[in-house]
C-alpha cells in the first residue's frame, strides 16, 4: 500500500467532505489515522456501509450494520461491531467508510 496516496478533502474532524471520493486506499489511510488495522471483518462492515450509502445516499444507522452482521454472527453482532471500531461507530466506522460526519449523531 502506497502511503503517499493523496487524501481527498477532509472536514475539521477528519471525515471526507465528499463521500464519492472514497476508495479502499483512502479507507486504509483513514484507518491508519484512527490506529485501526483493517481485517476481513472490518472490510465486511465497510463494504456493507458503502453499498447502503450508494443505495440511500446516507450513512446507515448502526442498527442496520448490526443487522447485517447478525446474519453471520447472531446475537454477538452488536458487541462485534464495537470491538471492530472500539472508539465508536460514528467516530471510526463512518469515518473509515468515507461517510460525512452524521450531524445528529454523537461521535462517541
Amino acid at each position: 500500500m502506497d502511503a503517499t496516496v493523496k487524501l481527498p478533502d477532509l472536514d475539521e474532524e477528519g471525515y471526507l467532505v465528499e463521500p464519492a471520493e472514497w476508495n479502499e486506499a483512502v479507507a486504509e489511510q483513514l484507518a491508519r489515522a484512527e490506529d485501526v488495522k483493517l481485517t476481513d471483518e472490518h472490510w465486511d462492515v465497510i463494504r456493507f456501509m458503502r453499498e447502503y450509502y450508494e443505495e440511500h445516499q446516507i450513512a446507515p444507522d448502526a442498527r442496520y450494520v448490526i443487522k447485517h452482521l447478525s446474519n453471520r454472527l447472531g446475537a454477538d453482532a452488536r458487541n462485534a461491531l464495537f470491538k471492530l471500531f472500539a472508539y465508536g461507530y460514528v467516530k471510526q466506522a463512518c469515518k473509515i467508510a468515507g461517510m460525512k460526519r452524521p450531524r445528529a449523531w454523537s461521535t462517541g
